[in-house]
């Protein structure tokens, strides 16, 4: 199968017949993930999958991932000598400080 799509500003290719599941949604709206796919993603049970949809297609992540490739993301766009901990700790005390002098 050779079908493309686009998918997060690049061209994904749909997988080969090895890599397609079909699954079915049972009475509770349910969807039990093949092994083969959860063994190949490295999805265990009790990990917490995130779905979005994009162009029309439910895409399947980690939600730790997802949250990992954000912090990635965020942190490029900060300066090396940024620390947003310790801004957010003097900003308390001074609203703190502020507080009190009332």
């Amino acid at each position: 199968m050779n079908t493309k799509n686009d998918y997060h500003g690049g061209a994904m290719e749909l997988g080969t017949p090895e890599e397609v599941w079909n699954c079915r949604i049972d009475s509770s709206g349910r969807i039990m993930l093949p092994k083969a796919m959860r063994a190949e993603r490295h999805w265990d049970f009790g990990d917490e999958i995130s779905l979005c949809l994009v162009d029309d297609e439910v895409v399947l992540q980690r939600t730790e991932d997802v949250l990992e490739t954000l912090v990635k993301a965020f942190r490029t766009q900060l300066p090396d000598d940024c620390n947003l901990v310790q801004e957010l700790i003097d900003e308390r005390r001074a609203e703190a400080a502020r507080e009190a002098s009332h």
